[in-house]
């Protein structure tokens, strides 16, 4: 029988509110999920259903109102913050939609800031620099700042950067929103590229029916809850929404 030891991040009963006025809002309601080592997973859900409360509690970016999370058999709760500021910083990579490159610095630096948070000496990081440049297909782009860039290169740049300090897990959401569909496939396929060469635990939040279905382990959240598989139930939800039904 497997327990939380066998997995990289393990949830129990995680719930997540928000007061709104005179109420509460549950963005999470109770979400059990685990993924191993290497595993690929996609979420879809409707806007609001809690996708990205998700990301960040799994991140550590914000807190369960209950519930517990687990890390390599650990106990998120039972961390010391020094602690959970180290599993943020070396075993968690984020992408976002918007890229949140920073403009006054070129792209290679936007790669080195990670490592330059966590101590890593200037030739490790020039080397690991131009490692993932060769990994992403833009070698010759360090020295360009994100302005002279395309969004597929500035997201490319930011996957980069979410790989600089080696992580066991890269969360990602809607990485490829803002981009067209040709470039979503380009920014997908150099994600599968690195989940199967380097056994990188990957989460994407997406709201594109293709990249989620591509996963071996797609996954819907609706109304704060989380289940296996594409949903009817949603797919019904973006079909009234494109007035389809």
């Amino acid at each position: 029988m497997e327990s939380v030891e066998d997995y990289v991040i393990v949830t129990k009963g995680l719930t997540k509110e928000y007061p709104f006025g005179g109420t509460t809002i549950k963005a999470l309601n109770g979400v059990d999920f685990a993924i191993k080592k290497g595993e690929y997973v996609t979420i879809v859900g409707p806007s609001g259903s809690g996708k990205t409360t998700f990301l960040n509690l799994i991140g550590t970016i914000d807190s369960p109102t209950s519930g517990e999370i687990y890390y390599n058999g650990r106990k998120l709760s039972e961390m010391t913050n020094k602690e959970v500021r180290e599993l943020r910083r070396t075993k968690i990579g984020f992408v976002f939609q918007a890229f949140n490159l920073l403009e006054i610095l070129t792209a290679a630096e936007n790669i080195a800031l990670p490592m330059i948070i966590n101590g890593t000496s200037a030739r490790e990081r020039e080397e690991r620099v131009q490692e993932l440049l060769e990994i992403i297909g833009l070698p010759d782009r360090g020295d360009h700042f994100p302005m002279e860039l395309s969004g597929g290169q500035r997201q490319r740049i930011a996957i980069a950067r979410a790989l600089a300090n080696k992580p066991e897990v890269i969360l990602l959401d809607e990485p490829t929103g803002q981009l067209d569909s040709n470039t979503s496939r380009e920014i997908m396929d150099y994600l599968l590229k690195i989940n199967k060469e380097e056994q990188v635990t990957l989460i994407v939040v997406t709201h594109e029916d293709l990249i989620a279905a591509a996963a071996k382990r797609p996954m819907t959240i609706i109304d704060g809850k989380l289940y296996e598989g594409i949903l009817e139930s949603f797919l019904n939800i973006k079909a009234i929404e494109k007035g389809l039904l």
